[in-house]
């Protein structure tokens, strides 16, 4: 009787221990079976009309239709998209909150803001790397350059007296612009501004020789032939404008600097919903119609897996983390 009375207390402790356990991974299934059931809040960390909510508007539509559920934008401008990137990594860990985290934000800012309210690699869910946001060399056409090799030749002839502009301190092209330095040994003076317009029109009125700007800002600039372009900075041709070469491709080795948007998701999204997501957005991205409105809004477009996208933040904070360092790089 003992004995059996103390094996039936052993099964029901077992039972106890079990149950809850269990009961988890049920609550977890049903929940992650009946997303969405809501509307989703798209975050995007830059204003209305500019390259980053010209991505996701046109990513949303395809995307409600294969979630069946509204996609609302969420316009939290701020800090280079630190402000959009907060904004979801606070959020409910449900799968109806989503947004862009640009590659600055999500890499060079880990070491550029010893403040920054959120850790990439901790804080939140890394869905997948959305679209590539090429970046260009430019010159002012009546210096007569016309290669990158040129560039190098008449920067080393000024010694130091040539400066390049960007959209502003810390920002990709800030950084891509300083790897250039370290590559070729050429001395540049880096003046940043609010935006690649302002630093376009200026190397346009031969305030500055040189300009790092995104593609989709100097595209029609370089069309018209107010502007030069060289280069581009990515390891490989941009489809967005594959008749430019890149940096590497006129006489840099090995130069590669990539600017980016990536979706991400509160950490604690459940990996099933981050998946599923995740395979959405890959399947809309590969969508020949999508493909053909993301290139003409100047962005090309990069699926990948969550997998692939941690690699590459946890990659990029390392590289930017010494090119910023060798380079005394600040922002306030």
């Amino acid at each position: 009787m003992m004995r059996r009375h103390f094996i039936s207390m052993i099964a029901a402790a077992a039972l106890g221990v079990i149950a809850p356990s269990a009961m988890a991974q049920s609550g977890s299934a049903a929940t992650a079976a009946a997303y969405p059931n809501k509307p989703i809040r798209f975050v995007v960390g830059f204003p209305p009309g500019g390259v980053a909510d010209i991505v996701a508007r046109i990513i949303a539509r395809p995307l409600s239709q294969r979630l069946g559920q509204p996609v609302v934008m969420d316009n939290r401008a701020g800090a280079g998209g630190v402000v959009g990137v907060e904004a979801v990594a606070n959020s409910t860990p449900d799968g109806h909150t989503m947004g862009f985290g640009v590659s600055g934000a999500l890499t060079a800012n880990v070491t550029l803001m010893p403040k920054l309210p959120y850790d990439p690699l901790k804080d939140l869910a890394l869905v997948t790397k959305v679209v590539n946001n090429p970046i260009v060399l430019v010159v002012n056409p009546s210096l007569g350059i016309n290669s990158v090799q040129d560039f190098i030749a008449f920067a080393k002839s000024k010694r130091g007296a040539v400066s390049y502009g960007t959209a502003g301190p810390g920002t990709a092209m800030h950084l891509a612009g300083e790897l250039f330095k370290q590559k070729t040994g050429v001395e540049m003076t880096h003046i940043g501004y609010k935006g690649s317009s302002p630093a376009a029109v200026d190397v346009i009125a031969g305030q500055i020789q040189a300009g790092i700007l995104d593609l989709v800002t100097a595209k029609p600039y370089i069309a018209s032939g107010h502007l030069k372009a060289l280069g581009v900075t990515t390891a490989k041709r941009s489809a967005v404008a594959p008749e430019l070469p890149t940096i590497a491709e006129g006489g840099v080795p090995g130069f590669e600097f990539a600017s980016w948007f990536g979706l991400v998701m509160p950490g604690a999204t459940p990996p099933d919903i981050v998946a599923r997501v995740g395979s959405e957005v890959s399947a809309v991205l590969k969508d020949p119609k999508v493909r053909e409105q993301l290139l003409a809004a100047g962005a090309e477009p990069e699926p990948g897996t969550p997998e692939e996208m941690r690699n590459t933040v946890r990659k990029e904070i390392q590289d930017t983390r010494a090119l910023i360092k060798a380079a005394s790089i600040t922002v306030n």
